[in-house]
Parts: structure tokens; C-alpha cells; sequence
């Protein structure tokens, strides 16, 4: 049975540096996604998204494994996007009028139809009022800048400035900010929690 690490497959958009900032072009990927709005500290249906998006994500993982395909592959990270309607109230202290899509990156191979049956075998095995919602569709970020943040998610703001900055001396913010969380923080100490933070980007033409 082949086993493969998609997180190595795709270095370059889930393992970049915590030292300096990269500009890459991440292609088009499909992922499994649920919306949602609030602070995703106080909400049940922040929760009940998140329980969805991995149930189903192992769910197909396994078929795959047991199928005719035979491929053993590990699960890709909890990622983020993250925005307000009004902008000016989108900050990194209050979440209350934020607005949110959760999602989980699926490898090609994956197709709808085998992401209908595996929402249909987890919906027999768990509650989970996201089932309903979440959808399995392709999405192409284009441009962004990247660094990996090392610590509690309430230390994010420097590095989210310092990407801002790195961006304004470059070109324009454009689309919406994104995280995507390396680490179990169930298991893992606060100040060893991983994320990439993830900003889309316009470069500026040059004259």
C-alpha cells in the first residue's frame, strides 16, 4: 500500500518559515468547507463545523485506504478564512463581527460523489448539525504572502502587521485572511502552537 504525506507534496504552501516572509502562488485545491459567523471561542456551531470537517475528511480517508485505489494518506490540517462585512471591525481582539469558512484540503482523487457517500456513513454515526452545510468545492487563492507564527493564536497581531506591511511595500492587500493551524492544541503547549498565516496579495506594477 503507497502511503502519501501531502503536507511534504506541498511544502511550499504548508511549511514555510518563521523567519521571513514568502510570496507564492498557491494553485487551485479542492477542499471540504463550512461558513459560519462569530467568535469562534464562544460558538457552538464554530465547534460542530470543525467536528464535521474532520469526520468526513477521516471518513474518506479510510475509504480510500480500504478501497481499490489502496492509498494510506494523513489528514491535512484545520485552515481558515477569515473577514468582516465592514472591515474596519476585523482585528485580532474582538471576534464578534467576524465571519468565517473552515476548511480541509482533499487530495485530487477525491470526488463528490465519494464525499456524498462519506457525509452520508458520518450522518449515521454523529450528530452534527454542520453535515447539512458543508460543501465540497475548489478554491484558487492566487498570490499571497505567508509566515509561519509560532505561539498562542492571542500573539498573532505583530506577525499579521508585519505581513500587512510586507504586502503594502509590495503591492495591495486583496481577498481574505487566511490561517492554517499545524498543530493539536489539545495536545500541544500554547507557546508551541504552529500557524501559517496567509494574506492574498496584488503585486504592484511596476512604471
Amino acid at each position: 500500500m503507497s502511503k502519501v504525506d501531502f503536507r511534504k507534496e506541498l511544502k511550499l504552501f504548508y511549511q514555510p518559515k518563521a523567519t521571513e516572509i514568502g510570496v507564492v502562488d498557491v494553485p487551485a485545491m479542492n477542499f471540504l468547507m463550512v461558513d459560519g459567523a462569530g467568535d469562534p471561542n464562544h460558538s457552538a456551531a464554530y465547534a460542530d463545523a470543525v467536528s464535521a470537517l474532520f469526520a468526513v475528511s477521516y471518513a474518506l480517508k479510510f475509504r480510500v485506504k480500504k478501497g481499490e485505489r489502496g492509498i494510506d494518506y494523513g489528514v491535512m490540517p484545520l485552515e481558515g478564512l477569515w473577514w468582516a462585512e465592514d472591515i474596519t471591525k476585523f482585528n485580532v481582539t474582538d471576534r464578534t463581527n467576524w465571519r468565517w469558512t473552515m476548511m480541509i484540503m482533499q487530495p485530487d482523487f477525491i470526488t463528490p460523489d465519494m464525499v456524498q457517500d462519506a457525509i452520508a456513513e458520518t450522518r449515521k454515526k454523529k450528530s452534527l448539525g454542520a453535515l447539512e452545510t458543508l460543501r465540497f468545492e475548489s478554491f484558487n487563492e492566487g498570490r499571497a504572502a505567508q509566515l509561519l507564527h509560532v505561539g498562542p493564536f492571542s500573539e498573532e497581531g505583530p506577525n499579521i502587521r508585519r505581513l500587512h506591511d510586507f504586502i503594502a511595500r509590495h503591492g495591495q492587500l486583496s481577498g481574505k485572511h487566511h490561517e492554517i493551524y499545524l498543530s493539536d492544541i489539545a495536545r500541544a503547549a500554547p507557546e508551541k502552537w504552529k500557524t501559517i498565516i496567509r494574506q492574498p496579495m496584488t503585486i504592484r506594477e511596476t512604471p
